[in-house]
Protein backbone atom coordinates (compact mmCIF):
# COMPACT_ATOMS: atom_id res chain seq x y z
CA UNK A 1 0.00 0.00 0.00
CA UNK A 2 1.23 3.87 -0.52
CA UNK A 3 2.73 5.58 2.70
CA UNK A 4 1.56 9.21 2.32
CA UNK A 5 4.83 10.09 4.06
CA UNK A 6 7.50 8.05 2.29
CA UNK A 7 5.67 8.42 -1.07
CA UNK A 8 6.32 12.39 -1.23
CA UNK A 9 9.89 13.00 -0.92
CA UNK A 10 9.40 17.44 -0.58
CA UNK A 11 7.82 16.31 2.60
CA UNK A 12 11.25 14.84 4.32
CA UNK A 13 13.25 17.67 2.32
CA UNK A 14 10.72 20.51 4.25
CA UNK A 15 11.25 18.40 8.22
CA UNK A 16 15.33 18.85 7.83
CA UNK A 17 15.40 22.38 6.98
CA UNK A 18 18.10 24.33 9.13
CA UNK A 19 15.36 26.44 11.01
CA UNK A 20 14.33 22.97 12.54
CA UNK A 21 17.49 22.35 14.96
CA UNK A 22 16.52 25.91 16.89
CA UNK A 23 12.89 24.98 16.86
CA UNK A 24 14.24 21.64 18.43
CA UNK A 25 16.69 23.13 20.84
CA UNK A 26 13.43 25.57 22.29
CA UNK A 27 10.73 23.20 22.48
CA UNK A 28 12.68 20.25 23.75
CA UNK A 29 14.51 22.70 26.35
CA UNK A 30 17.98 21.61 25.17
CA UNK A 31 16.63 17.96 25.66
CA UNK A 32 16.33 17.77 29.20
CA UNK A 33 13.17 15.32 28.98
CA UNK A 34 15.73 12.44 28.54
CA UNK A 35 16.33 12.16 31.83
CA UNK A 36 12.84 11.66 32.55
CA UNK A 37 11.14 9.75 29.38
CA UNK A 38 12.70 6.81 27.86
CA UNK A 39 11.11 7.98 24.28
CA UNK A 40 12.30 12.05 24.54
CA UNK A 41 15.64 12.36 22.14
CA UNK A 42 19.08 12.56 23.53
CA UNK A 43 19.79 15.62 21.08
CA UNK A 44 19.07 17.11 17.58
CA UNK A 45 19.33 14.02 15.31
CA UNK A 46 17.74 12.22 17.25
CA UNK A 47 14.74 14.25 17.63
CA UNK A 48 14.41 14.64 13.96
CA UNK A 49 14.70 11.04 13.13
CA UNK A 50 11.64 10.67 16.21
CA UNK A 51 9.51 12.75 13.97
CA UNK A 52 10.62 11.04 10.75
CA UNK A 53 9.57 7.88 12.06
CA UNK A 54 5.83 9.23 13.37
CA UNK A 55 5.55 10.80 10.07
CA UNK A 56 6.40 7.75 8.86
CA UNK A 57 3.33 5.85 10.92
CA UNK A 58 1.08 8.50 10.44
CA UNK A 59 2.18 8.20 6.71
CA UNK A 60 1.36 3.98 6.58
CA UNK A 61 -1.91 4.38 8.10
CA UNK A 62 -3.13 6.72 5.80
CA UNK A 63 -2.41 4.70 3.35
CA UNK A 64 -3.53 1.36 5.16
CA UNK A 65 -6.50 2.52 6.77
CA UNK A 66 -7.76 6.21 5.82
CA UNK A 67 -7.41 6.50 2.43
CA UNK A 68 -9.01 2.81 1.77
CA UNK A 69 -12.33 3.91 3.99
CA UNK A 70 -12.04 7.71 2.25
CA UNK A 71 -14.80 6.86 -0.08
CA UNK A 72 -16.93 4.76 2.26
CA UNK A 73 -17.12 7.78 4.06
CA UNK A 74 -17.84 10.36 1.95
CA UNK A 75 -21.37 8.05 0.87
CA UNK A 76 -21.95 6.96 4.69
CA UNK A 77 -21.04 10.18 6.17
CA UNK A 78 -22.19 10.58 10.03
CA UNK A 79 -25.47 9.84 11.80
CA UNK A 80 -27.40 11.97 14.06
CA UNK A 81 -29.46 10.53 16.80
CA UNK A 82 -31.16 11.40 20.53
CA UNK A 83 -29.06 14.79 19.81
CA UNK A 84 -26.13 12.90 19.40
CA UNK A 85 -23.69 12.10 16.51
CA UNK A 86 -22.64 8.86 15.55
CA UNK A 87 -19.31 8.49 13.00
CA UNK A 88 -19.42 6.75 9.83
CA UNK A 89 -17.47 3.25 10.84
CA UNK A 90 -14.66 4.30 8.60
CA UNK A 91 -14.40 7.39 11.13
CA UNK A 92 -14.70 4.82 13.67
CA UNK A 93 -11.68 2.83 12.30
CA UNK A 94 -9.74 5.75 11.22
CA UNK A 95 -9.95 6.85 15.09
CA UNK A 96 -9.18 4.13 16.54
CA UNK A 97 -5.77 3.27 14.27
CA UNK A 98 -4.96 6.81 15.18
CA UNK A 99 -5.51 5.96 18.84
CA UNK A 100 -3.84 3.15 18.80
CA UNK A 101 -0.55 4.17 17.21
CA UNK A 102 0.14 7.56 19.90
CA UNK A 103 -0.98 10.10 17.46
CA UNK A 104 -2.86 12.46 19.93
CA UNK A 105 -1.78 14.88 21.50
CA UNK A 106 1.37 15.37 19.59
CA UNK A 107 2.67 18.43 20.77
CA UNK A 108 1.62 18.66 24.10
CA UNK A 109 4.19 18.12 26.93
CA UNK A 110 5.20 14.02 27.81
CA UNK A 111 4.14 14.86 31.44
CA UNK A 112 0.54 14.89 30.24
CA UNK A 113 0.95 11.56 27.67
CA UNK A 114 1.98 13.98 24.96
CA UNK A 115 4.67 13.63 22.27
CA UNK A 116 5.84 17.24 22.64
CA UNK A 117 6.09 17.46 18.86
CA UNK A 118 7.00 21.40 17.06
CA UNK A 119 3.95 22.37 15.23
CA UNK A 120 5.71 22.02 11.74
CA UNK A 121 6.17 18.04 12.21
CA UNK A 122 2.60 17.73 13.29
CA UNK A 123 1.69 20.47 10.69
CA UNK A 124 2.72 17.14 8.10
CA UNK A 125 0.96 14.60 9.47
CA UNK A 126 -2.35 17.12 9.35
CA UNK A 127 -1.32 17.49 5.77
CA UNK A 128 -0.93 13.76 5.50
CA UNK A 129 -4.24 12.80 6.65
CA UNK A 130 -5.63 15.22 4.57
CA UNK A 131 -4.72 13.99 1.32
CA UNK A 132 -6.54 10.58 1.83
CA UNK A 133 -9.75 12.34 3.63
CA UNK A 134 -9.63 15.76 4.77
CA UNK A 135 -13.05 15.44 6.29
CA UNK A 136 -11.59 12.98 8.99
CA UNK A 137 -8.24 15.14 8.78
CA UNK A 138 -10.61 17.69 10.27
CA UNK A 139 -12.24 15.16 12.94
CA UNK A 140 -8.10 13.89 14.13
CA UNK A 141 -6.49 17.64 13.49
CA UNK A 142 -8.84 19.83 15.99
CA UNK A 143 -6.87 17.89 19.03
CA UNK A 144 -4.71 21.09 18.12
CA UNK A 145 -7.29 22.92 19.99
CA UNK A 146 -5.46 21.94 22.70
CA UNK A 147 -3.24 24.57 22.10
CA UNK A 148 -5.04 26.91 23.30
CA UNK A 149 -6.08 25.49 26.62
CA UNK A 150 -2.50 24.92 27.51
CA UNK A 151 -1.56 28.46 26.81
CA UNK A 152 -4.34 30.27 28.90
CA UNK A 153 -5.81 27.38 30.90
CA UNK A 154 -4.41 26.97 34.39
CA UNK A 155 -2.66 24.52 35.84
CA UNK A 156 -5.51 22.45 37.38
CA UNK A 157 -7.30 22.43 33.91
CA UNK A 158 -3.91 21.58 32.34
CA UNK A 159 -3.98 18.41 34.37
CA UNK A 160 -7.28 17.43 34.31
CA UNK A 161 -7.65 17.96 30.29
CA UNK A 162 -4.56 17.90 28.23
CA UNK A 163 -4.28 13.71 29.19
CA UNK A 164 -8.00 13.10 27.62
CA UNK A 165 -6.66 14.15 24.64
CA UNK A 166 -3.73 12.62 24.79
CA UNK A 167 -5.57 9.63 25.61
CA UNK A 168 -7.50 10.01 22.33
CA UNK A 169 -10.65 12.38 22.94
CA UNK A 170 -11.62 14.62 20.31
CA UNK A 171 -12.31 18.55 20.40
CA UNK A 172 -14.50 21.22 19.05
CA UNK A 173 -14.30 24.95 18.62
CA UNK A 174 -17.54 26.38 19.18
CA UNK A 175 -17.66 29.82 17.63
CA UNK A 176 -20.09 30.60 14.69
CA UNK A 177 -23.80 31.22 15.45
CA UNK A 178 -26.46 31.71 13.06
CA UNK A 179 -26.28 35.68 13.26
CA UNK A 180 -22.07 35.92 13.85
CA UNK A 181 -20.31 34.29 11.35
CA UNK A 182 -17.47 35.92 10.16
CA UNK A 183 -18.43 38.68 12.69
CA UNK A 184 -17.77 37.23 16.27
CA UNK A 185 -18.20 40.47 17.93
CA UNK A 186 -21.63 39.24 17.31
CA UNK A 187 -22.03 36.16 19.70
CA UNK A 188 -24.94 35.87 21.72
CA UNK A 189 -24.55 32.59 23.64
CA UNK A 190 -25.30 33.59 26.96
CA UNK A 191 -22.60 32.88 30.53
CA UNK A 192 -24.09 33.20 33.37
CA UNK A 193 -22.22 32.59 36.92
CA UNK A 194 -24.12 30.01 39.27
CA UNK A 195 -23.33 31.15 42.99
CA UNK A 196 -24.72 28.01 44.18
CA UNK A 197 -22.80 25.36 42.46
CA UNK A 198 -19.71 27.48 41.60
CA UNK A 199 -19.58 27.25 37.69
CA UNK A 200 -21.00 29.16 35.17
CA UNK A 201 -23.69 28.18 32.74
CA UNK A 202 -24.31 28.60 28.98
CA UNK A 203 -27.31 29.37 26.97
CA UNK A 204 -28.03 29.29 23.60
CA UNK A 205 -27.32 27.93 20.07
CA UNK A 206 -24.39 27.21 18.13
CA UNK A 207 -23.93 26.92 14.41
CA UNK A 208 -21.63 25.40 11.80
CA UNK A 209 -19.68 23.65 14.30
CA UNK A 210 -16.97 20.91 12.93
CA UNK A 211 -17.17 17.88 15.27
CA UNK A 212 -20.05 19.45 17.37
CA UNK A 213 -20.39 16.56 19.23
CA UNK A 214 -16.67 16.10 20.57
CA UNK A 215 -15.59 15.59 24.14
CA UNK A 216 -14.00 18.70 24.91
CA UNK A 217 -15.22 22.21 23.53
CA UNK A 218 -13.78 25.55 23.59
CA UNK A 219 -16.74 28.12 23.41
CA UNK A 220 -16.73 31.84 23.15
CA UNK A 221 -19.93 33.02 24.77
CA UNK A 222 -20.56 36.34 26.03
CA UNK A 223 -20.18 36.66 29.73
CA UNK A 224 -20.64 40.25 30.31
CA UNK A 225 -24.89 41.62 30.79
CA UNK A 226 -25.30 44.51 28.60
CA UNK A 227 -22.89 44.38 26.41
CA UNK A 228 -23.25 43.97 22.40
CA UNK A 229 -19.14 43.99 21.47
CA UNK A 230 -15.79 41.91 21.60
CA UNK A 231 -15.13 43.15 25.22
CA UNK A 232 -17.95 41.19 26.57
CA UNK A 233 -17.30 37.82 25.31
CA UNK A 234 -15.05 35.65 27.11
CA UNK A 235 -13.87 31.76 26.40
CA UNK A 236 -15.23 28.84 28.18
CA UNK A 237 -14.17 24.50 27.96
CA UNK A 238 -17.23 22.55 28.15
CA UNK A 239 -16.75 18.66 29.00
CA UNK A 240 -19.34 16.85 27.38
CA UNK A 241 -19.29 14.30 30.52
CA UNK A 242 -21.34 17.28 32.72
CA UNK A 243 -24.39 16.79 29.47
CA UNK A 244 -26.35 20.32 28.53
CA UNK A 245 -25.68 20.28 25.03
CA UNK A 246 -27.56 18.66 22.17
CA UNK A 247 -26.91 18.48 18.71
CA UNK A 248 -29.80 19.65 16.68
CA UNK A 249 -28.84 18.40 13.06
CA UNK A 250 -26.16 17.41 11.06
CA UNK A 251 -25.59 19.56 7.80
CA UNK A 252 -26.24 18.28 4.94
CA UNK A 253 -22.88 19.63 2.88
CA UNK A 254 -21.43 19.69 -0.37
CA UNK A 255 -18.41 17.86 0.68
CA UNK A 256 -15.98 17.04 3.75
CA UNK A 257 -18.91 14.42 4.65
CA UNK A 258 -16.85 12.93 7.12
CA UNK A 259 -16.61 15.42 9.53
CA UNK A 260 -19.90 16.00 11.70
CA UNK A 261 -20.86 20.01 10.83
CA UNK A 262 -23.25 20.33 13.94
CA UNK A 263 -26.02 23.05 15.23
CA UNK A 264 -25.56 23.17 18.88
CA UNK A 265 -28.22 23.64 21.61
CA UNK A 266 -26.92 24.99 24.80
CA UNK A 267 -29.45 24.14 28.02
CA UNK A 268 -27.77 25.27 31.17
CA UNK A 269 -24.96 23.35 29.95
CA UNK A 270 -22.18 23.83 32.90
CA UNK A 271 -18.67 24.87 31.75
CA UNK A 272 -15.39 26.66 33.53
CA UNK A 273 -13.67 30.17 32.52
CA UNK A 274 -10.48 29.57 30.26
CA UNK A 275 -8.44 32.16 30.96
CA UNK A 276 -9.77 35.68 31.88
CA UNK A 277 -13.31 37.50 31.51
CA UNK A 278 -13.18 39.35 28.31
CA UNK A 279 -10.64 38.25 26.36
CA UNK A 280 -12.18 35.80 24.79
CA UNK A 281 -12.73 37.24 21.13
CA UNK A 282 -9.61 39.89 21.67
CA UNK A 283 -7.01 37.50 22.86
CA UNK A 284 -7.92 33.62 22.78
CA UNK A 285 -9.72 33.35 19.69
CA UNK A 286 -7.33 35.17 17.65
CA UNK A 287 -4.52 32.45 19.04
CA UNK A 288 -7.53 29.72 18.36
CA UNK A 289 -8.25 30.93 14.91
CA UNK A 290 -4.14 31.51 13.90
CA UNK A 291 -4.03 27.89 14.64
CA UNK A 292 -7.12 26.48 12.98
CA UNK A 293 -6.10 28.61 10.01
CA UNK A 294 -2.84 27.11 10.29
CA UNK A 295 -4.38 23.78 10.27
CA UNK A 296 -6.54 24.66 6.91
CA UNK A 297 -3.78 25.96 5.06
CA UNK A 298 -2.06 22.02 5.81
CA UNK A 299 -5.40 20.44 4.62
CA UNK A 300 -5.55 22.26 1.54
CA UNK A 301 -1.84 21.20 0.80
CA UNK A 302 -3.25 17.74 1.34
CA UNK A 303 -5.96 18.28 -1.02
CA UNK A 304 -3.53 19.66 -3.75
CA UNK A 305 -1.36 16.92 -3.60
CA UNK A 306 -4.11 14.52 -4.30
CA UNK A 307 -5.48 16.60 -6.64
CA UNK A 308 -2.47 16.23 -8.43
CA UNK A 309 -1.69 12.35 -7.71
CA UNK A 310 -5.22 11.56 -9.44
CA UNK A 311 -4.78 14.35 -12.42
CA UNK A 312 -0.89 12.52 -12.69
CA UNK A 313 -2.29 8.69 -12.60
CA UNK A 314 -5.22 9.36 -14.77
CA UNK A 315 -3.35 11.66 -17.64
CA UNK A 316 -0.26 8.17 -17.65
CA UNK A 317 -3.04 5.76 -18.41
CA UNK A 318 -5.81 8.01 -20.69
CA UNK A 319 -4.36 7.80 -24.32
CA UNK A 320 -6.45 9.31 -26.86
CA UNK A 321 -5.41 10.08 -30.64
CA UNK A 322 -3.21 7.23 -29.84
CA UNK A 323 -0.81 8.36 -27.00
CA UNK A 324 -1.13 9.55 -23.61
CA UNK A 325 -2.69 12.53 -23.13
CA UNK A 326 0.12 13.62 -20.85
CA UNK A 327 1.88 13.63 -24.14
CA UNK A 328 -0.29 16.68 -24.97
CA UNK A 329 0.82 20.40 -24.14
CA UNK A 330 -2.56 21.60 -23.25
CA UNK A 331 -2.29 18.71 -20.40
CA UNK A 332 1.38 18.71 -18.80
CA UNK A 333 1.00 22.85 -18.97
CA UNK A 334 -1.62 22.08 -16.48
CA UNK A 335 -0.03 19.65 -14.68
CA UNK A 336 2.82 21.18 -14.56
CA UNK A 337 1.23 24.68 -12.92
CA UNK A 338 -0.63 22.31 -10.54
CA UNK A 339 2.64 20.90 -9.68
CA UNK A 340 4.17 24.17 -9.25
CA UNK A 341 1.31 25.26 -7.25
CA UNK A 342 1.80 22.99 -4.84
CA UNK A 343 5.38 23.07 -4.34
CA UNK A 344 4.85 26.44 -3.89
CA UNK A 345 2.09 26.64 -1.10
CA UNK A 346 3.73 23.62 0.53
CA UNK A 347 7.08 25.71 0.83
CA UNK A 348 5.01 28.98 2.32
CA UNK A 349 3.05 26.45 4.65
CA UNK A 350 6.10 25.21 6.32
CA UNK A 351 8.24 28.54 6.43
CA UNK A 352 4.93 29.83 8.13
CA UNK A 353 4.78 26.85 10.80
CA UNK A 354 8.65 27.01 11.67
CA UNK A 355 8.30 30.67 12.24
CA UNK A 356 5.26 29.90 14.71
CA UNK A 357 7.47 27.09 16.31
CA UNK A 358 10.23 29.52 17.05
CA UNK A 359 7.65 32.36 18.69
CA UNK A 360 5.32 29.82 20.63
CA UNK A 361 8.34 28.27 22.24
CA UNK A 362 9.64 31.22 22.94
CA UNK A 363 6.36 32.25 24.40
CA UNK A 364 6.12 28.83 26.62
CA UNK A 365 9.59 29.36 28.05
CA UNK A 366 8.47 32.56 29.61
CA UNK A 367 5.80 31.41 31.17
CA UNK A 368 8.85 29.17 33.03
CA UNK A 369 11.23 32.29 33.29
CA UNK A 370 12.21 35.27 32.17
CA UNK A 371 13.44 35.81 28.59
CA UNK A 372 17.13 36.86 27.74
CA UNK A 373 17.17 40.10 25.98
CA UNK A 374 18.07 38.35 22.63
CA UNK A 375 15.28 35.95 23.61
CA UNK A 376 12.74 38.46 23.04
CA UNK A 377 14.04 39.85 20.54
CA UNK A 378 14.01 36.65 18.47
CA UNK A 379 10.37 36.37 20.23
CA UNK A 380 8.95 39.05 18.55
CA UNK A 381 10.49 39.00 15.32
CA UNK A 382 9.34 35.37 14.41
CA UNK A 383 5.79 36.40 16.06
CA UNK A 384 5.62 39.23 13.70
CA UNK A 385 6.71 36.75 10.72
CA UNK A 386 4.21 34.16 11.97
CA UNK A 387 1.48 36.61 11.94
CA UNK A 388 2.00 38.36 8.89
CA UNK A 389 2.50 34.82 6.79
CA UNK A 390 -0.47 33.24 8.39
CA UNK A 391 -3.66 34.91 6.08
CA UNK A 392 -1.04 34.43 3.26
CA UNK A 393 -0.86 30.56 3.68
CA UNK A 394 -4.41 29.83 4.49
CA UNK A 395 -5.69 32.39 1.74
CA UNK A 396 -3.20 31.35 -0.88
CA UNK A 397 -3.14 27.24 -0.14
CA UNK A 398 -7.08 27.64 0.20
CA UNK A 399 -7.17 28.62 -3.45
CA UNK A 400 -4.95 26.68 -5.16
CA UNK A 401 -6.48 23.41 -3.51
CA UNK A 402 -9.22 24.69 -5.50
CA UNK A 403 -7.63 25.52 -8.88
CA UNK A 404 -5.84 22.09 -8.68
CA UNK A 405 -9.01 20.10 -7.98
CA UNK A 406 -10.97 22.23 -10.62
CA UNK A 407 -7.62 21.12 -12.68
CA UNK A 408 -7.84 17.47 -11.66
CA UNK A 409 -11.40 17.51 -12.97
CA UNK A 410 -10.42 18.97 -16.24
CA UNK A 411 -7.99 16.72 -16.78
CA UNK A 412 -9.97 13.39 -16.45
CA UNK A 413 -12.55 14.95 -18.89
CA UNK A 414 -15.97 13.57 -18.51
CA UNK A 415 -15.14 10.68 -16.52
CA UNK A 416 -14.43 13.32 -13.44
CA UNK A 417 -17.82 14.53 -13.69
CA UNK A 418 -18.30 10.76 -12.57
CA UNK A 419 -18.75 9.42 -8.79
CA UNK A 420 -16.76 6.67 -9.01
CA UNK A 421 -13.49 8.88 -9.43
CA UNK A 422 -11.89 10.39 -6.54
CA UNK A 423 -11.62 13.70 -8.24
CA UNK A 424 -14.69 14.31 -7.55
CA UNK A 425 -14.62 14.28 -3.78
CA UNK A 426 -11.25 16.11 -3.80
CA UNK A 427 -12.89 18.80 -5.50
CA UNK A 428 -15.79 18.94 -2.97
CA UNK A 429 -13.95 18.60 -0.03
CA UNK A 430 -11.71 21.69 -1.27
CA UNK A 431 -14.30 24.01 -1.86
CA UNK A 432 -14.74 24.59 1.97
CA UNK A 433 -11.33 25.64 3.05
CA UNK A 434 -11.41 29.32 0.89
CA UNK A 435 -14.87 29.67 3.09
CA UNK A 436 -13.94 28.12 6.64
CA UNK A 437 -11.54 29.55 9.52
CA UNK A 438 -12.11 33.17 7.57
CA UNK A 439 -12.56 33.28 4.14
CA UNK A 440 -10.29 34.67 1.13
CA UNK A 441 -11.75 38.06 1.78
CA UNK A 442 -10.94 37.71 5.83
CA UNK A 443 -7.19 36.40 5.05
CA UNK A 444 -6.55 39.67 2.88
CA UNK A 445 -8.08 41.73 5.74
CA UNK A 446 -5.56 40.56 7.72
CA UNK A 447 -3.09 40.45 5.16
CA UNK A 448 -3.02 43.76 3.83
CA UNK A 449 -2.16 45.79 7.11
CA UNK A 450 1.68 43.78 6.02
CA UNK A 451 0.99 45.37 2.44
CA UNK A 452 0.98 48.81 3.83
CA UNK A 453 3.42 49.00 6.53
CA UNK A 454 6.20 47.61 4.39
CA UNK A 455 6.38 44.57 6.06
CA UNK A 456 6.16 41.84 2.61
CA UNK A 457 8.06 44.31 1.07
CA UNK A 458 11.05 43.96 3.42
CA UNK A 459 11.01 40.27 3.95
CA UNK A 460 11.51 39.77 -0.41
CA UNK A 461 13.95 42.22 -0.25
CA UNK A 462 15.91 40.15 2.44
CA UNK A 463 14.99 37.44 0.10
CA UNK A 464 16.84 38.91 -3.00
CA UNK A 465 20.05 39.17 -0.62
CA UNK A 466 19.84 35.79 -0.08
CA UNK A 467 22.14 33.23 -2.74
CA UNK A 468 21.00 31.12 -4.74
CA UNK A 469 22.40 28.52 -7.63
CA UNK A 470 23.84 30.29 -10.52
CA UNK A 471 21.36 28.70 -13.16
CA UNK A 472 18.55 30.23 -10.95
CA UNK A 473 19.70 33.53 -11.03
CA UNK A 474 17.73 34.42 -13.92
CA UNK A 475 14.88 33.86 -12.30
CA UNK A 476 16.00 35.82 -8.97
CA UNK A 477 15.71 38.57 -11.49
CA UNK A 478 12.39 38.14 -12.71
CA UNK A 479 11.46 37.95 -9.57
CA UNK A 480 13.16 41.36 -8.23
CA UNK A 481 11.27 43.09 -11.75
CA UNK A 482 8.20 41.77 -9.77
CA UNK A 483 8.31 43.12 -6.68
CA UNK A 484 9.62 46.49 -8.59
CA UNK A 485 5.97 46.01 -9.53
CA UNK A 486 4.37 45.32 -6.57
CA UNK A 487 6.24 48.57 -4.82
CA UNK A 488 4.97 50.56 -7.68
CA UNK A 489 1.33 49.25 -6.76
CA UNK A 490 1.90 49.85 -3.41
CA UNK A 491 2.92 53.27 -4.02
CA UNK A 492 -0.10 53.87 -5.95
CA UNK A 493 -2.59 52.77 -3.48
CA UNK A 494 -0.81 54.69 -0.46
CA UNK A 495 -0.92 58.11 -2.66
CA UNK A 496 -4.63 58.08 -3.22
CA UNK A 497 -4.78 58.21 0.11
CA UNK A 498 -8.83 56.37 -0.22
CA UNK A 499 -9.39 53.37 2.44
CA UNK A 500 -12.15 52.42 0.18
CA UNK A 501 -9.87 52.30 -2.94
CA UNK A 502 -7.59 50.20 -0.92
CA UNK A 503 -9.89 47.15 0.15
CA UNK A 504 -11.35 47.35 -3.23
CA UNK A 505 -7.59 46.37 -4.42
CA UNK A 506 -6.15 44.83 -1.14
CA UNK A 507 -6.85 41.25 -2.35
CA UNK A 508 -4.60 41.84 -5.83
CA UNK A 509 -1.85 43.71 -3.13
CA UNK A 510 -1.97 40.47 -1.09
CA UNK A 511 -1.69 38.19 -4.01
CA UNK A 512 1.24 39.58 -5.11
CA UNK A 513 2.78 39.49 -2.26
CA UNK A 514 2.33 36.26 -1.57
CA UNK A 515 3.62 35.02 -5.19
CA UNK A 516 6.87 36.98 -4.70
CA UNK A 517 7.22 35.48 -1.17
CA UNK A 518 6.47 32.06 -2.69
CA UNK A 519 9.22 32.58 -5.58
CA UNK A 520 11.80 33.30 -3.51
CA UNK A 521 11.48 30.27 -1.06
CA UNK A 522 10.95 28.03 -4.30
CA UNK A 523 14.17 28.95 -5.55
CA UNK A 524 15.87 28.33 -2.17
CA UNK A 525 14.22 24.98 -2.38
CA UNK A 526 15.68 24.54 -5.44
CA UNK A 527 19.05 25.59 -4.68
CA UNK A 528 19.39 22.75 -2.14
CA UNK A 529 17.25 20.50 -3.89
CA UNK A 530 17.19 20.86 -7.31
CA UNK A 531 16.13 17.53 -8.04
CA UNK A 532 12.53 17.86 -6.55
CA UNK A 533 12.00 21.60 -7.32
CA UNK A 534 14.18 23.23 -10.11
CA UNK A 535 11.33 22.62 -12.97
CA UNK A 536 8.71 24.08 -10.33
CA UNK A 537 10.56 27.09 -9.62
CA UNK A 538 10.73 27.90 -13.19
CA UNK A 539 7.24 27.18 -14.01
CA UNK A 540 5.79 29.28 -10.89
CA UNK A 541 8.38 31.84 -11.78
CA UNK A 542 6.91 32.27 -15.01
CA UNK A 543 3.05 31.47 -13.80
CA UNK A 544 3.54 34.33 -11.21
CA UNK A 545 5.12 36.97 -12.87
CA UNK A 546 1.95 37.24 -16.04
CA UNK A 547 0.06 37.40 -12.31
CA UNK A 548 1.74 39.94 -11.21
CA UNK A 549 1.53 41.72 -14.50
CA UNK A 550 -2.15 41.54 -14.06
CA UNK A 551 -2.81 42.79 -10.66
CA UNK A 552 -0.19 45.32 -11.79
CA UNK A 553 -2.08 46.75 -14.15
CA UNK A 554 -5.13 46.55 -12.74
CA UNK A 555 -3.99 48.92 -10.20
CA UNK A 556 -2.21 51.15 -12.22
CA UNK A 557 -5.42 51.51 -14.38
CA UNK A 558 -7.85 51.74 -12.16
CA UNK A 559 -8.60 55.04 -9.95
CA UNK A 560 -10.34 55.73 -7.33
CA UNK A 561 -13.17 57.06 -9.08
CA UNK A 562 -13.71 54.35 -11.67
CA UNK A 563 -15.72 52.48 -8.23
CA UNK A 564 -19.08 53.62 -9.22
CA UNK A 565 -18.81 51.81 -11.67
CA UNK A 566 -18.60 48.24 -10.09
CA UNK A 567 -21.67 49.57 -7.38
Amino acid sequence: MANYYTDIPELKFHLNNPMMERICELKERNYRDKEEFDYAPQDYADAIDSYDKVLEITGEITGDVIAPNAEGVDAEGPHCANGRVEYASGTKQNLDAMVKAGLNGMTMPRRFGGLNFPITPYTMCAEIVAAADAGFGNIWSLQDCIETLYEFGNEDQHSRFIPRICAGETMSMDLTEPDAGSDLQSVMLKATYDEANNCWRLNGVKRFITNGDADLHLVLARSEEGTRDGRGLSMFIYDKRDGGVNVRRIENKLGIHGSPTCELVYKNAKAELCGDRKLGLIKYVMALMNGARLGIAAQSVGLSQAAYNEGLAYAKERKQFGKAIIDFPAVYDMLSIMKAKLDAGRALLYQTARYVDIYKALDDIARERKLTPEERKEQKLYAKLADSFTPLAKGMNSEYANQNAYDSIQIHGGSGFMLEYACQRIYRDARITSIYEGTTQLQTVAAIRYVTNGAYLATIRGFEAEACAPELEGLKARLKEMTDKFEASINRVKEAQNQEYQDFVARRLMEMAADCIMGHLLIQDATKAPELFSKSAHVYVNYVAAEVEKHNSFIQSVSPADLVNYK
